[in-house]
């Protein structure tokens, strides 16, 4: 009677370990897919992000863009500043050249590849380079928001630096094997700054929409 239960159990057996084998390869893939995912948006963030800093910094280096530019300072009899005004259709201008460069050159990320060695899913340095290429394609996705920003800071006694930032949000598409995803970049480029001495006005006329605050 005992010899006839083995070949059931031997099957139950053999079924379990099959079973335990298929759960655990399910596991390992959505594991690996997911480290996968994640190494692969990292590269194509950065990637992204330096397309959008290198097309701001040579169109603002193209124009010799200076702070001069953005703001005008008036001053009083005494030689105090007494006004700090936005240049409106200064900023504008650029807000909308640079967004076209940045949107041309997100353009020319579109379905650009690049491969990741499977064995940097295990972090290990030793294992970084081996392994099968996964190759990973990104392309932009929607529009190129751009905003400027500034702030002020103590640069030292009695001086004040006041620095102008343009920012970018936009976002990728990421498409790995049997997974793809958009991920969002956000970027903020210095755009110009100067040191005012003496104490900072207490009027700063500002661009309409809140482009700059204090």
């Amino acid at each position: 009677m005992f010899k006839r239960k083995r070949p059931a159990m031997t099957v139950i057996v053999v079924l379990a370990l099959m079973i335990a084998a298929a759960g655990a390869l399910i596991m390992m893939e959505r594991i690996f897919d997911g480290t996968i995912y994640a190494i692969a948006e990292a590269r194509a963030v950065q990637m992204a992000t330096e397309a959008v800093n290198k097309a701001v910094q040579q169109e603002v280096a193209g124009e010799n863009l200076q702070y001069q530019d953005f703001i005008n300072i008036h001053k009083d009899n005494q030689g105090r500043v007494a006004l700090m005004q936005a240049n409106t259709v200064k900023v504008n201008q650029v807000i909308a050249d640079t967004t076209l460069a940045v949107e041309k050159r997100m353009e020319e990320l579109k379905w650009q590849s690049f491969s990741i060695p499977f064995g940097l899913v295990f972090g290990s340095d030793l294992l970084a380079s081996y392994g099968p290429k996964i190759k990973v394609y990104i392309m932009p996705v929607g529009t190129v928001r751009a905003n400027v920003s500034d702030k002020f800071e103590t640069a030292g006694i009695n001086q004040t630096r006041h620095k102008i930032y343009l920012g970018f949000d936009t976002s990728v598409r990421i498409v790995v094997p049997s997974k793809s995803g958009e991920a969002e970049i956000t970027t903020q480029v210095p755009l110009a700054e100067s040191v005012i001495v003496g104490d900072v006005p207490d009027t700063f006329v500002s661009i309409s929409g809140g482009l700059f605050s204090k």
